[in-house]
């Protein structure tokens, strides 16, 4: 494998990996996972990613405060850029469509991905996209090969972020 090609399998897996846990900072904070019997996932994902199993989930506190349960849904064990993969989250507070976008992107900052232009159109499109939420809703980002993350609010399609580099 040349140094070219395994560079850009490691751009690629950076990529997705910056994708997973934008979608995990929907909430604006990192969760603690624990083991919990997920809910089904709506028809429309599962027509699109009929092969999605969930893989594990938690709860998210932040000061004490329940914010959201989560499960990481996928083809097999881990991810892999070549399927889809999916982060479902169940809201128990309510929270701005702007904030947690606005908080994503400083995550993804802090992470050290994108530059600051890149970083400030996925923020423009997050803020177009994240709707706010309130008790009982529903957020699932589901990545789809080659490089897109479509997501969807209490089970219908919201908006997509078409960037292999997202």
């Amino acid at each position: 494998m040349s140094h070219s090609t395994r560079s850009s399998r490691v751009d690629r897996l950076k990529a997705a990996a910056c994708a997973l846990i934008v979608m995990a900072l929907i909430a604006g904070a990192r969760p603690v996972l624990a083991a919990f019997d997920a809910p089904p996932l709506p028809p429309a994902i599962t027509a699109l990613a009929p092969s999605l199993r969930a893989q594990g989930g938690g709860e998210l506190r932040h000061f004490g405060f329940h914010v959201y349960d989560g499960w990481y849904w996928s083809s097999g064990r881990g991810w892999s850029l070549e399927r889809p993969f999916a982060l479902d989250l169940h809201y128990h507070r309510t929270l701005e469509g702007a904030k947690i976008a606005e908080r994503s992107v400083e995550e993804i900052a802090d992470l050290g991905f994108g530059n600051a232009s890149q970083r400030a159109r996925w923020g423009e499109r997050m803020r177009a996209i994240f709707p706010d939420v309130k008790k009982g809703d529903r957020i699932t980002g589901v990545h789809l090969p080659p490089g897109t993350v479509r997501y969807f609010f209490n089970g219908r399609p919201i908006g997509d972020i078409a960037d292999p580099e997202f």
